[in-house]
């Protein structure tokens, strides 16, 4: 259920860059106290200035406990959070922090593919090491506009010579996800992070691949068709004795909001998974890009900033 979770702060340590456009923030516990524990694929909230929410793939070592490390790429078109932190976080500046959080988790398996797009490669660090330490087969595929401006890219081509492709647009055009992915496989699992149109076509070549394989990260909602049109249903509230209805121009999550019961939310746009709710009874209506097929198909959890009902009541853990 998405109840209140714990804030705290963190300090920047070191602030520098490391691509063009691109800075990396190590953040600590202003006392020194350990980190909160994650695991590979997970994120951090950063509230970096009032209203402005962002989450941001953690880069570092998981062992680690005594920093977290997140890049961040100038997004010029963006909505504040990149130019927040290139221009007027510095070192010394204390933020607030959520999380972590994980839906990029790395499954077991004996063979990986990693297909990486610009500051996607982030989440993509640390599951290589993991998949080192598990002993399994893998490759990556970095692709990025220029040589300079990907991050990471020269770490990665010396500590794993063999294993990792660089591929700059400007020097070897757009990645060949046709050879990548033309043919399937059972023996591998694809994780893909990067631009829209990365993830868009990773999906597209995997279609005929086992249900699974392609597993994706998104932080700014898919292009779609417009929805299905949404009707007024009920969301009965198990833990707060409520029951609201919602209307077909209203979320789940607003409605919540407004009766006054407090919920954790950050995106509100399905991407980021702080809304995860359980549901007890109902068909959900998924609407978030999260959720892999199965996990649509078992019903149990719902993201209430998106998803609506397929039935005239939902009954939430909430």
């Amino acid at each position: 259920m998405p109840v209140e979770e714990p804030e705290f702060d963190l300090k920047v340590a070191v602030k520098r860059p490391i691509a063009e456009g691109v800075v990396l923030l190590s953040l600590v516990r202003p006392g020194g106290d350990p980190l909160p524990a994650w695991t590979p694929g997970a994120h951090v909230d950063l509230l970096l200035a009032p209203g402005l929410v962002r989450q941001y793939s953690l880069c570092g070592d998981p062992r680690d406990r005594s920093v977290f490390q997140v890049a961040v790429l100038r997004e010029a078109a963006g909505r504040g959070g990149s130019e927040h932190v290139h221009d007027r976080l510095a070192e010394g500046d204390t933020l607030r922090a959520r999380g972590p959080r994980n839906r990029f988790a790395l499954v077991d398996s004996p063979r990986y593919l990693f297909i990486a797009g610009g500051i996607g490669v982030t989440p993509i660090l640390p599951m290589i090491a993991e998949a080192d330490a598990r002993g399994a087969d893998w490759r990556l595929v970095y692709g990025g506009r220029t040589r300079a401006s990907m991050a990471f890219a020269d770490q990665l081509a010396r500590d794993h010579p063999g294993r990792v492709e660089l591929c700059p647009q400007d020097e070897t055009g757009l990645l060949d996800l046709d050879l990548l992915l033309g043919v399937p496989r059972t023996d591998t699992v694809v994780y893909c992070c990067g631009p829209e149109p990365l993830l868009v076509a990773a999906g597209e070549r995997c279609a005929s691949w086992p249900e699974g394989a392609l597993r994706v990260e998104r932080f700014v909602p898919a292009a779609k068709d417009d929805d299905e049109p949404s009707a007024a249903f009920e969301v009965e509230l198990t833990l707060t004795g409520t029951t609201l209805t919602v209307p077909p121009d209203r979320s789940i999550l607003e409605v919540v909001e407004e009766a006054g019961v407090p919920v954790l939310s950050s995106c509100r746009e399905g991407t980021c998974g702080t809304c995860e709710t359980t549901v007890l009874d109902g068909v959900p209506d998924h609407r978030d890009f999260l959720l892999t097929e199965e996990e649509r198909a078992a019903g149990d959890i719902m993201f209430i900033c998106v998803s609506r009902a397929r039935s005239p009541r939902l009954v939430l853990e909430i």
